[in-house]
């Protein structure tokens, strides 16, 4: 089974490692990092990088896309290599997944279309106009398509990915064995909870968290 998962510049390293780090424990997973070039890609803060083993021509039909997201998604809008890449993928995909803003690219690539779906919620107004029904939720599953909300919720979707292919068991022992039991020190994870003042200041600085 093998398991690509997308690199472009300004990626959020925790939509991709996040996912990595559950997947590449699935029995028999082959796990890739793909990008337009092989070589190291840069995150969005510019100082950690992750290296591309493979280029999208590489890997042409994965069993299992994930899509991170990150202020660079926007760039790759465009109806270039990225793009063509996931149409293709998706044609022969078991799962196609996506974390954060990695659901604007599936969307932007048409494969959303009519199907629900989330993202980080500073971007869940982007969803419509591209097709997709968005929904308020952490994790969404829409017939082969999952897609995550922000950033952290990568985790809970990659812990339902491996429970959709490995089965409950095997998904709760990687859980257990990542010690995946979150208890966080602020109620303030989503913007229903989160005191007004941190919801406004972030809502404020929403084009450069998001581009």
């Amino acid at each position: 089974m093998q398991i690509a998962i997308l690199l472009y510049e300004r990626f959020t390293a925790l939509d991709a490692v996040g996912p990595y780090d559950v997947l590449s424990h699935l029995p028999g997973a082959e796990t890739v990092f793909v990008a337009q070039r092989p070589g190291p890609v840069v995150n969005e803060v510019g100082s950690l990088h992750l290296t591309a083993t493979a280029t999208l021509a590489d890997v042409p039909t994965p069993d299992v896309v994930v899509v991170p997201g990150g202020p660079g998604w926007h760039v790759q809008m465009i109806d270039g290599p990225v793009r063509q890449w996931l149409r293709t993928a998706d044609e022969h995909s078991t799962w196609t997944a996506s974390v954060c803003s990695g659901s604007l690219l599936l969307a932007g690539a048409g494969l959303l279309t009519g199907r629900r779906a989330t993202t980080h919620w500073l971007a869940d107004d982007q969803l419509a106009p591209l097709g997709a029904i968005p929904v308020a939720e952490r994790v969404v599953v829409d017939g082969k398509y999952i897609t995550a909300a922000g950033v952290s919720a990568g985790l809970d979707m990659a812990f339902t990915l491996a429970g959709r292919i490995a089965g409950d068991a095997v998904a709760q022992a990687i859980q257990l064995a990542h010690e995946y039991d979150p208890r966080p020190p602020y109620h303030a994870g989503s913007p229903d909870h989160a005191p007004r003042a941190i919801v406004d200041a972030l809502r404020a600085r929403r084009n450069a968290i998001l581009y």
